[in-house]
């Protein structure tokens, strides 16, 4: 990573997609897309996902380390090319604590990611906690982010000297639940004050060779996406942050919300000095096309009392426990329908680990493992476009690859200007 972004400070317009999931066929995916270059890999956990209290998906940081190595280690991937990096890392989690309390337990999960190897690290403390009205101050801000950062210096492992992101224009996490409508390109400004007012607070303790190594600004460039639309990069727009960032020897802008973006946009935006490109709920929304095409192809090759009625199942589970999805999610019954499927925010996401949905997708493979998918069955439900889809006898793992693959496409191409 460090290599890519010296790279780019050079003068060259290359970036790094970083991987925001924690699915086992998406980090999969990603691992076989580059297994044979010699591009690293970036899989970034963030704080609500992997935490000391196992998050979401029931993982500590090296519980994720860990999770991550042996998927590498199973498709041949090195170890060395592949870097972790820890997102929102700070009180997100901890909003309803007092600030004490809610930075006792952020110091713990940046030292826990440090500790168990995480390279990259964005320190976000731009939250309001219990008894403050957001935003809070700036200068507070790159306060607790230094007193973050202390705390990840201090668990660092022999050799492991991690990377740092700042800055506080963060857009939604998984996109806009309330529209589109004014989204705002960073003012200069804006970023100049973030960058000084966390130098300072770095110096203040001491941790100025821990500021050399902070390496990315978070600002938003002027696009996001929501249930349907997204807002698509206006390079005209943003001329003045991509050229004040030039100013700024060794550091380049992390741009979130990607997701969805035209491949010309995310080229646009690595040249730009955009040049980490965070995508996440695109991943896993190509994933459940996969599965869904799976699903639909079983449904005709399958007797209905073998099949895994993945969709209903998947329905029912949502239905009966709506609380990653409820409120992001207006309108009427059937609208809600199809949003819980087919919004491009794929809150669907946060039902693939449960053991109803994950035993449905194991039936749905075993259902379809043993026999040789129909061409038609395979054009008519997942599309034979695809050189890769072409190749061969087509299984159902692949055709899930596959989907994953079209994106990451995107990215290659968005960080590289190369397809395939």
């Amino acid at each position: 990573m460090r290599d890519i972004l010296a790279r780019h400070a050079a003068g060259e317009p290359v970036g790094i997609c970083s991987v925001c999931s924690a699915h086992p066929l998406v980090i999969r995916a990603a691992l076989l897309y580059d297994l044979h270059t010699d591009r690293v890999v970036l899989i970034e956990a963030t704080s609500n996902q992997v935490n000391q209290f196992g998050g979401y998906t029931g993982m500590t940081a090296a519980g994720f380390r860990d999770f991550v190595w042996g998927i590498a280690d199973e498709v041949g991937f090195p170890r060395e090319r592949l870097c972790l990096g820890g997102d929102h890392l700070g009180p997100n989690t901890w909003r309803n604590k007092k600030p004490a309390e809610a930075m006792e337990l952020s110091k713990r999960l940046l030292a826990d990611y440090v500790a168990a190897g995480f390279q990259k690290i964005h320190l976000d403390a731009s939250m309001a906690v219990a008894g403050e009205t957001d935003p809070i101050d700036p200068v507070l801000a790159a306060e607790r982010a230094a007193d973050l950062c202390a705390a990840a210096e201090a668990a660092r492992s022999q050799g492991i000297e991690p990377l740092y992101i700042i800055g506080t224009e963060v857009p939604v996490p998984g996109g806009e639940a309330n529209g589109l409508s004014g989204i705002q390109v960073t003012r200069t400004a804006d970023v100049d004050s973030t960058i000084e007012t966390h130098r300072r607070a770095f110096a203040a303790r001491g941790l100025e060779a821990a500021f050399e190594r902070v390496v990315g600004v978070v600002v938003q460039p002027g696009v996001d996406f929501d249930n349907a639309g997204i807002i698509a990069y206006a390079p005209e727009k943003a001329t003045g942050l991509s050229r004040f960032i030039e100013s700024r020897k060794g550091l380049v802008y992390e741009a979130h919300s990607t997701d969805f973006q035209p491949r010309e946009r995310l080229r646009e935006l690595v040249r730009d000095h955009f040049a980490i490109l965070k995508v996440g709920p695109a991943l896993t929304y190509a994933l459940r096309e996969g599965l869904f095409a799976l699903a639909s192809i079983e449904d005709e090759m399958v007797p209905t009392e073998r099949r895994s009625h993945l969709r209903s199942v998947i329905d029912r589970v949502m239905l009966d426990e709506p609380g990653y999805w409820q409120k992001y999610y207006p309108g009427t019954f059937s609208e809600q329908s199809l949003l819980r499927i087919y919004s491009q925010s794929d809150r669907i996401r946060y039902y693939w680990p449960h053991a109803a949905v994950s035993a449905a997708v194991d039936r749905l493979f075993a259902n379809l493992s043993s026999d040789k998918l129909p061409v038609g069955l395979v054009r008519q439900y997942a599309g034979l476009e695809r050189a890769r889809l072409g190749d061969g006898d087509v299984t159902a793992r692949s055709i899930v690859l596959d989907k994953i693959w079209q994106v990451l496409d995107d990215y290659r191409f968005g960080c590289y200007g190369q397809l395939n």
